[in-house]
């Protein structure tokens, strides 16, 4: 089976093309492609099939489990496949440990070491038991999270661009010292202990409803993060497309509950905002998979991430 691939701008990425068997798979395309162009790891490839530049549709990206005849509707011996460098590639779970370790790891440092004698404060420090708890509270979501990635996440994308390491962790890692040092500020004035115990309360019951809402989101891929689309069932979710987000949401605010620090209600928004974007873009997208034509299910009435306002 003859295979030209292009880049984007119509150039012939590898003269003379590729001779492979009828039965190769994309992923055998991308290791050709790899043997031919060191540089170019498969986990950098992305391989669409010629799509014009007017067009209002999306490529079609090639899965790499897929024989790639089956892109050729069987009848032809010849394919052009259009070649994109994703760059340099690093796995999810080396992205998400890094964006997650720092946060772990910074936020105490507010707590346990003299910074603020460094930055001018020489009064003495009290420490409130609500800020202990914050610190608990702060260390259990983050060893959470890091505990997810190695055993409950399954990925759909292997790989992430190593740039997305810097900008995560930059947003982590800065939002982790701007909330501590407000938190343990020699300043800090709690809030009442009625006020805390609901505050973590809350936040705790939904630390344990997000976990469980990734358990049901990992059942839904096999161990290879295969297994497209599903409708999520059971739990939260049967009220609520993104019940992960929800909880994420909810459970941070009530850690700001607990704390009131303008920090934390900053990054509550933020954190809110982009998620709700995922949410809307993740909604949309099954609701059009799931129309109920053609024996296809219908999408259920739910929300998408803040019940009762959206």
């Amino acid at each position: 089976m003859k295979v030209t691939v292009t880049t984007r701008s119509g150039r012939e990425l590898i003269n003379g093309g590729l001779d492979i068997d009828t039965t190769a798979t994309v992923a055998d395309l991308e290791d050709a492609i790899h043997q031919k162009i060191k540089k170019y790891h498969p986990s950098r490839q992305r391989l669409t099939l010629p799509h014009h530049p007017q067009s209002k549709e999306k490529p079609i990206v090639l899965q790499y489990k897929k024989v790639l005849k089956d892109y050729t509707n069987g009848n032809s011996d010849t394919i052009t496949i259009v070649f994109k460098d994703l760059g340099p590639q690093v796995s999810y779970r080396t992205l998400f440990f890094f964006e997650y370790l720092g946060p772990l790891l910074l936020y105490p440092l507010f707590y346990y070491f003299p910074v603020y004698q460094y930055l001018g404060y020489q009064t003495k420090r009290v420490i409130y038991p609500v800020q202990t708890y914050a610190l608990y509270y702060w260390c259990l979501h983050y060893l959470k999270r890091i505990m997810e990635t190695f055993f409950v996440h399954r990925f759909s994308h292997v790989t992430s661009p190593v740039s997305n390491v810097f900008r995560n962790c930059a947003y982590y890692w800065t939002f982790a010292c701007f909330i501590a040092y407000y938190v343990n500020h020699p300043l800090y004035m709690p809030v009442s202990e009625f006020q805390m115990k609901i505050g973590f309360g809350f936040g705790l019951i939904m630390q344990v409803a997000n976990l469980y809402c990734h358990i049901i989101l990992r059942n839904l891929r096999g161990r290879n993060g295969n297994g497209g689309y599903q409708i999520p069932r059971g739990f939260l979710f049967n009220f609520v497309t993104c019940a992960n987000y929800t909880t994420e949401i909810y459970q941070w605010l009530g850690f700001n509950v607990a704390t009131q620090t303008v920090a934390g209600y900053i990054f509550l928004v933020v954190a809110a905002s982009i998620m709700t974007n995922w949410a809307l873009a993740k909604h949309r997208r099954l609701r059009k998979l799931f129309d109920g034509k053609e024996g296809r299910p219908k999408y259920p009435q739910r929300w998408v991430i803040l019940p009762p306002f959206l």
